[in-house]
């Protein structure tokens, strides 16, 4: 069979929407920069517990966060990103870019650092079929770790197969390293630290399935 995979939030799912509009429910006036900090803490506690669930991955980074901001957390209002996860904003294109992939005859699936039931919440909003979902809960870490790729891999055997995610570190890195094409939803406007890493890049999924090519080209 013949793959697309996808990183979820961040690539199909405005993540930083969801963090500042979460945060700013618990912390009026403050989303934005526990949004940044937020973002500086959430990799060093995937790193440091890879079998943690998602959830109280959110909650850690979150306290982290706040600590770092000096600004006040309720024990219960650490949970705030995981309740609301579920009503993070899909981005506009999403729909009819994935609509045209399963068109034209890929299978779609995604690779994400996430937990099963709240990747489950997300697929309701997607409205997009998907033939497979690989989650931090299934491969036991989180990426940029190789676990979800390999496990795909295994599951999967594709026969092609390219990879889109705008996650730079944890997707393109993974990606290259791995020897699997991959497209690089450069959302941020970022500067990759290795040119060479970067295969295609588009500002959002728009003309994706021209960047990946037919499945039997």
């Amino acid at each position: 069979m013949r793959w697309v995979t996808f990183d979820c939030y961040g690539t199909l799912v405005d993540w930083r929407h969801g963090i500042r509009t979460g945060t700013e429910l618990i912390a009026p006036g403050q989303g934005a920069r526990l949004l940044e900090a937020y973002n500086r803490h959430e990799q060093a506690v995937q790193t440091e517990a890879p079998t943690l669930r998602y959830r109280l991955v959110l909650a850690e980074a979150l306290r982290r966060a706040c600590a770092e901001e000096q600004v006040a957390l309720h024990h219960d209002d650490a949970f705030v990103l995981a309740a609301t996860l579920p009503y993070w904003p899909v981005f506009p294109e999403v729909q009819s870019e994935l609509s045209a992939l399963r068109a034209d005859g890929w299978n779609l699936a995604l690779l994400t650092n996430c937990d099963r039931d709240l990747v489950a919440e997300t697929l309701r909003r997607l409205r997009v079929p998907f033939e497979a979902v690989v989650t931090a809960e299934d491969a036991g870490a989180y990426k940029p770790a190789d676990a979800h790729f390999d496990l795909f891999q295994r599951a999967h055997e594709p026969e092609a197969w390219v990879h889109v995610a705008q996650s730079y570190v944890h997707d393109m890195v993974p990606a290259h390293r791995l020897g699997i094409r991959r497209v690089w939803i450069n959302r941020l406007g970022e500067r990759p630290a290795d040119e060479s890493i970067i295969q295609r890049t588009l500002p959002d999924l728009r003309g994706l399935p021209a960047a990946v090519g037919h499945p039997r080209d």
